[in-house]
């Protein structure tokens, strides 16, 4: 089982689910920055979302995305749920 799910793994899944977006260019600048100003809707959002959920064997529930809006948001209750299972 994965203990954490960084930020470099979640720009991998986002590209994945999403396409390319050529305004990331650093993992490290882009966390902090909103998914809108990275060029990721709401559906790539959920995409990945999904998609973590598979991979990590972990329960994101919908609502616990309505406020997130920035990778470090998305993180942050990944790796929190992450530690509670």
């Amino acid at each position: 089982m994965v203990a954490e799910l960084t930020s470099e793994k979640l720009f991998s899944i986002l590209r994945e689910c999403a396409g390319e977006e050529e305004s990331v260019t650093s993992t490290q600048n882009a966390v902090d920055m909103e998914f809108t100003d990275l060029g990721y809707d709401s559906l790539a959002l959920l995409e990945t979302a999904a998609r973590v959920s598979s991979e990590y064997d972990v329960d994101i529930p919908e609502e616990g995305l309505s406020e997130v809006t920035t990778p470090a948001e998305f993180l942050a209750v990944v790796n929190g749920l992450l530690k509670v299972a």
